[in-house]
């Protein structure tokens, strides 16, 4: 009975499903039996991906998903059942290598995030049993759990806010690691406990909590608490997130809370926005798999051909048992039918060869070692916080050459979070930079004109509004969070928002400084130094909807005022009209310079009408039904009818060469997208500042301002979505032409959605009839050059990346952000990017590489991963085509020899010819080759262009080098199967005509490679050796040396091998002569990406570089 009548006192109680219910420090209360004990998870945190139990099983299983080692695993099996021509060690060893080192490799990696969650799960915290403090390690803490945090400690579960330190039962907290945001953050104490303050006290609470099952969403909470008195009804509160204290963020500005346990360990609203770890795997990788099928097919078709020829060849008896070798009765008695299966797969393992398991070994070291030069760039360290980049995961090196979509956080990715006031205007006058007493407030310092200037009592009744209307607070500090206080006071402003302190700092360097508020009384010292007090009535929260505050103020002389302040679009309807115009001409102009601008008004109160406003308010205040709605009403109608003073432009300093690195993304063919989960007005602003939104953009919006909040809005919503994809898809002609996204359009598009918009995108009603709506949305933004997500919810984040990164063409997508907010959207991304900030290291931890700052994006991805893809892209078509060389005169050999199975190439150098002979020089090649000088690609973006969409290892590049080594196989076996002659010498010599960036460690692996040839071709066949049954090479080397025809040869076959290379190395020298090229000689790419979606192929796109740079790739 007592659940049913409480259950109607607490607003939203039908409309929720799955709740919880929190006995608060385990305490029994009355009604016991009405409860049903549940079980919660523990305070543990996982992110790590192996435990010691899986790693074996579950790390073979991945590897073993890779077509090569599972080729080589069954090749082993065959050997070591089947009598083959070849040892299982050959295999099995090259195999064994590649599997070890690699699990070492992600063992390592994954150990190292073992140990960061174990700093979080051991780390001491302090639970209140029986009136006493008690120290346990993070991960014991149990839901219901009374937990003591102090000053700058960080809650290590999601807890509901009982007592603190102070009186009135506030707290601050910084939530820098959660949504990026350092600035303060006031939480509010259930009133009823605000009193328990001490250990002894909060032990005597009996209580219960309801409240939602885990949820993602930050920025919700509905619950309610039950407080049992020893004689009195049960009082039931309403619980919201503003009593909330999430795990991950910080306690500032109050020496220690009590909360109690709701969430802990994975069902945190932390942990519930992290996207679980997945193995994320390269465009390259792929490519490879794919490369890797068509050799197994040309494997199979030589053991086939090998095989059938076989048993024609034996048709003839006397060639199916010559007098020499005379079968068994055992061989003559074999079912024919297993003959030929056996015989089949002996062909197979002679061949395997084709297949590189051997390039798996090299492209790991090529990406383990290739990381040291992204971790060694000095340009790339940041002298602030003494830190440069750091490469979490080097197996996604080539990604960052082939990125066209960037998602990027907002707050402490491309802003510093530092407002700094700019000016402001009263009454249309103009006020910039330091005044004069003298002079009077609206004459400026320095080189700067006289603007003129308004009444005196104008501009005070402005800065006074400045000083009273804030939630700022006074913290006798000299530092707070990386905020310096400043010099000539020993105090600093700390606040939840970083306009109000530039504004309250503003007003300071004007004359007025606010002081502090202490019992309900706000001082400030004005021009005279004269403090002056203002008892504080009541405060009217800033809320997105409304977009403004307000303070009722009593004066001294007992004079009531109201000042308000917010965007101009929520202010100017409610002023005179009259008014208006004068100020808002100083707005706009402050918009378009990209500055955060806010109108400032008042009107003055008489005791009746506050009399009726104060009663409203606290009736307001006390419904736990409807309370936001009727608030809301109640702020309506009291900011009404008020009087415009003037307007502030505030800047919010953007990181350094922001606007350079995103023109840079921009004109190497990227789209960048905004995901923030701050307001549309600021995020607007700074993407303006940025220079992603241009002047010309027409900006087109799916917020709740466009949509609406009636029943209709997804109505509204599907008329909108139809209306701009009209305008994008059907009236725009089709791109013809130009650079790979069409950037040319007479009219540029840029989006901005907010978060409660995307759901009803994502997920809307069953009854709307609305399926289609994502498919219309996502060709709508595929069509903007820029795209602004607002109020986003981390796991909205993960959402649109997802979304985009699922879209035909699988097109390459990377994430950049600073915050565990951001950790979603940097896992769900192809390449994840960390921001080494003050705001936490969530981010950087479960990235794919960290760097200081957003500029140091631009080298990262047009200089490092440019290079990194032409390198890898070169080495994997570099091994198939060495292998088809080696291989194809094995092949060829089993026409001469009865195809009997005869290895032509002596097992020793089978062993030796990719690990020793061809494998340093192109490892070398892969780790320094610089086609283009590192200035170049930085500072001439559309070179970006020539290798994306994987432009290098598309199907005719790696047919031409399939061509290739076929034709030098041909040369080679026909031109020396007489002096059984080895290839090594004259693949090495194609590589020596691939190096455009010769350094000595090149001319050692590549000369010394033949050389080491040379010389183990001595010493093997110059020494006999006993563990050796047969040794066919024995003195055979350095008998054919001493022929002059050996030496004329090798010559002539060198040169008749590279002869196609060196053609058309002429040619196109020939070909830069004569159009007076640039300095560079670059393979010309062809990328094969359809017109759709604004794309063209890449000669198109690059016809005047192609002119500039000429570029050998077949």
């Amino acid at each position: 009975m007592l659940r049913r009548s409480l259950s109607r006192l607490c607003a939203g109680e039908e409309k929720r499903v799955g709740t919880r219910t929190v006995v608060v420090g385990h305490r029994p209360v009355p009604d016991t039996e009405a409860y049903v004990a549940q079980k919660f998870c523990d305070n543990r945190i996982v992110s790590s991906k192996y435990t010691l139990w899986n790693f074996l099983p579950k790390n073979l299983f991945e590897q073993f998903r890779r077509i090569a080692n599972f080729y080589f695993l069954i090749i082993f099996l065959v050997q070591v059942i089947v009598d083959t021509p070849t040892s299982p060690v050959t295999s099995g060893l090259p195999l064994f290598f590649v599997i070890t080192v690699t699990a070492i490799k992600q063992g390592y990696e994954d150990w190292l995030r073992h140990r960061a969650d174990n700093e979080v799960n051991k780390s001491n915290v302090f639970v209140v049993e029986n009136a006493k403090q008690v120290r346990k390690e993070s991960e014991k803490i149990k839901v219901g759990d009374i937990v003591e945090v102090k000053a700058d400690e960080t809650f290590p579960c999601d807890l509901i806010f009982l007592a603190s330190s102070s009186t009135d039962g506030t707290c601050y907290v910084t939530t820098a690691s959660l949504d990026g945001e350092s600035n303060f953050k006031t939480h509010y104490a259930v009133r009823d406990t605000t009193v328990l303050c001490t250990d002894e006290a909060i032990d005597t609470l009996t209580a219960t909590i309801e409240c939602e099952q885990p949820q993602p969403d930050l920025y919700k909470f509905v619950g309610r608490i039950i407080i049992y008195g020893s004689n009195q009804e049960p009082v039931a509160r309403s619980l919201g997130p503003e009593n909330l204290l999430l795990k991950g963020a910080t306690l500032k500005n109050t020496k220690k809370i009590y909360g109690v346990a709701v969430y802990t360990g994975m069902e945190t609203k932390m942990a519930l926005n992290y996207q679980g770890k997945s193995q994320k795997r390269s465009a390259v990788e792929k490519s490879i798999n794919a490369f890797l099928i068509v050799y197994l097919c040309i494997l199979l078709g030589k053991a086939t051909v090998c095989t059938t020829l076989k048993y024609v060849w034996q048709s003839n008896p006397f060639n199916d048992e010559p007098w020499y070798n005379e079968k068994t009765k055992k061989e003559r008695d074999t079912f024919k039918v297993l003959r030929m299966f056996t015989d089949f797969l002996s062909f197979m393992v002679l061949f395997n060869f084709i297949i590189p398991v051997s390039m798996y070994v090299t492209v790991e070291m090529q990406k383990f070692l290739g990381s040291f030069f992204i971790s060694w760039d000095k340009e790339m360290y940041d002298e602030e916080i003494q830190e440069g980049a750091l490469v979490n995961t080097s197996d996604l090196n080539e990604e960052l050459g082939q990125v066209e979509y960037v998602f990027t956080d907002k707050t402490g990715t491309l802003t510093e979070n530092s407002m700094e006031f700019i000016e402001c205007c009263i009454d249309g006058h103009k006020y910039k930079d330091c005044i004069t007493e003298v002079d009077g407030f609206s004459q400026t310092d320095g080189p700067l004109k006289y603007y003129g200037k308004a009444e005196k009592s104008r501009e005070e009744l402005f800065l006074r509004a400045l000083c009273l209307c804030h939630t700022v607070q006074i913290k006798e500090a000299d530092q707070v969070d990386g905020l310096m206080a400043h010099p000539e006071r020993k105090y600093t402003y700390i606040s939840s928002s970083p306009d109000e302190i530039a504004l309250v700092k503003g007003a300071e360097k004007y004359g007025f400084t606010f002081l502090g508020l202490e019992n309900n009384f706000m001082k400030i010292r004005n021009q005279k130094n004269e403090t002056e007090m203002y008892q504080l009535l009541h405060v009217l929260n800033f809320d997105p909807v409304r977009r403004r505050m307000s303070v009722i103020v009593r004066t001294s002389t007992g004079k009531l005022l109201l000042f308000c302040k917010g965007a101009d679009s929520s202010i100017f309807p409610r002023v005179q009209q009259e008014e208006i115009q004068q100020t808002k001409v100083h707005v706009d102009r402050n918009a378009m310079d990209g500055y955060r601008t806010l109108c400032v008004a008042f009107k003055e109160l008489t005791e009746k009408e506050y009399d009726k406003i104060d009663r409203q308010l606290n009736e307001a205040k006390m419904a736990l039904q409807d309370r936001e709605e009727k608030m809301a009403k109640v702020f309506d109608d009291t900011e009404a009818d008020m009087h415009l003073i003037g307007a502030t432009a505030v800047e919010d300093r953007l990181q350094e060469q922001l606007a350079e690195t995103i023109e840079a993304l921009h004109a190497a063919g990227m789209k960048v997208w905004v995901l923030t989960g701050d307001k549309m007005e600021t995020a607007k602003s700074t993407c303006y500042a940025c220079r992603l939104f241009q002047t010309s953009t027409e900006l087109l919006e799916l917020t709740a301002r466009t949509v609406g909040e009636s029943d209709r809005k997804e109505d509204r919503l599907h008329e909108l979505l139809l209306e701009y994809h009209k305008k994008l898809i059907q009236d725009l002609p089709k791109n013809r032409g130009g650079l790979k996204r069409s950037w040319t359009l007479s009219q540029e598009y840029g989006l901005i959605i907010d978060g409660s918009t995307l759901s009803l995108i994502l997920n809307p009603s069953q009854d709307s009839g609305s399926s289609n709506y994502k498919s219309i949305f996502l060709q709508i933004c595929l069509k903007c050059t820029a795209v602004l997500c607002c109020r986003m919810a981390p796991l909205q984040k993960a959402q649109i990346v997802r979304m985009v990164k699922n879209t035909k063409g699988s097109p390459i997508t990377l994430s950049i952000g600073d915050g565990a907010n951001d950790v979603s959207m940097i896992l769900e991304a192809h390449v994840g990017i960390g921001i080494k900030g003050k705001e936490g290291r969530q981010a950087s931890r479960n990235s794919d590489y960290a760097v200081p700052k957003f500029k140091h994006l631009r080298k990262l991805l047009l200089a490092h991963g440019h290079l990194y893809y032409v390198r890898i892209a070169h080495l994997v078509q570099y091994f198939f085509y060495k292998n088809l060389c080696f291989i194809l005169p094995q092949f060829l050999y089993q026409f001469f020899c009865g195809f009997s199975q005869q290895p032509l190439y002596d097992a020793a150098y089978l062993t030796m010819y990719n690990i020793c002979f061809t494998s340093l020089p192109i490892l070398a090649y892969s780790l320094l080759e610089q086609h283009i000088s590192i200035d170049t690609l930085t500072s001439d973006p559309q070179l970006y262009m020539k290798v994306s969409d994987n432009a290098m290892l598309q199907w005719r590049p790696f047919l031409y080098w399939t061509f290739l080594g076929a034709f030098e196989g041909l040369v080679f076996f026909f031109g020396v199967y007489f002096l059984f002659q080895n290839s090594s010498l004259e693949d090495n010599g194609k590589l020596a005509l691939d190096t455009r960036f010769w350094t000595w460690m090149n001319h050692f692996v590549i000369w010394g490679s033949l050389a080491f040839y040379v010389f183990f071709s001595f010493f093997w066949g110059g020494v006999i050796w006993p563990f050796l049954k047969q040794q066919r090479m024995y003195f055979v080397f350095a008998h054919m040396l001493t022929s002059v025809s050996t030496w004329l040869a090798i010559i002539l076959l060198i040169f008749i091998s590279l002869f196609p290379e060196i053609l058309l190395i002429v040619l196109k020298n020939i070909k830069e002569k004569n159009h007076q090229a640039g300095p560079f000689d670059l393979p010309v790419l062809v990328s094969y990406k359809r017109i759709e979606n604004g794309y063209v192929k890449a000669e198109d796109a690059v016809t005047n570089l192609a002119e500039r740079y000429p570029l050998r790739i077949p």
